[in-house]
């Protein structure tokens, strides 16, 4: 069965990056209706023994094409929320990238070789999450290969659905319900802000692997 992440952090601790009816709103409701739809699309295509992973990176065997498309967009909703809460801190933001640990410096010296530095991988997530047209993400992702890389999606895709290959290790929900009622239509004001509650350190353990 499929669950929700368990936050390590109270709602209201993510404020004012995050404020309280938003996340009480966005995990509780949406995230919370995702979960329950992809587990009943799961149960009826007889894939409920299967990883979320291994169910979006194999949707073309799913002959009936009502039921794929909701397993694409269901289980992507699943994935991509539980991807997007996973990596907030109250204590996120710059400073945890700089953590002495073995992963953090591991991804560091990946996102200086890729981008140039935080503040190149920054610029290039916040372009591609401002620049998505209408409801989607953006992703950091490991290629096949181990070199990092930053896309977008529409809707509740993801590189895995997509057939990419790629690995995600960070997403940013540009949907507007992960925003509106705080930040109302200045998207680009929520990506700004964002990078406050990232904790670095998480998104290296999963670069790690």
């Amino acid at each position: 069965m499929f669950t929700q992440i368990t936050l390590d952090y109270a709602f209201s601790e993510l404020e004012p990056v995050l404020d309280t009816l938003t996340m009480e709103t966005h995990y509780g409701k949406h995230h919370a209706a995702y979960t329950k739809a992809f587990n009943e699309a799961a149960e009826k295509a007889g894939l409920a023994d299967k990883s979320a992973e291994e169910i979006l990176g194999g949707l073309s065997a799913v002959a009936d094409e009502a039921l794929r498309t909701t397993l694409r967009n269901q289980g992507g909703g699943y994935y991509n929320h539980n991807l997007y809460f996973q990596n907030f801190a109250k204590d996120g933001g710059d400073a945890t990238f700089a953590a002495e640990d073995a992963a953090t410096k591991a991804f560091a010296e990946a996102v200086t070789g890729e981008f140039g530095g935080l503040d190149g991988l920054k610029e290039k997530l916040s372009a591609a999450a401002v620049g998505q047209f209408g409801s989607g993400w953006a992703f950091l992702s490991v290629t096949s290969d181990g070199k990092l890389v930053v896309t977008k999606s529409a809707n509740q895709d993801n590189p895995i659905s997509e057939g990419t290959g790629n690995r995600p290790i960070l997403a940013l929900d540009v949907w507007e319900h992960a925003y509106y009622l705080q930040y109302k239509n200045l998207r680009a004001d929520y990506v700004k802000a964002y990078f406050g509650i990232v904790d670095w350190r998480k998104v290296a353990a999963l670069y790690r692997g």
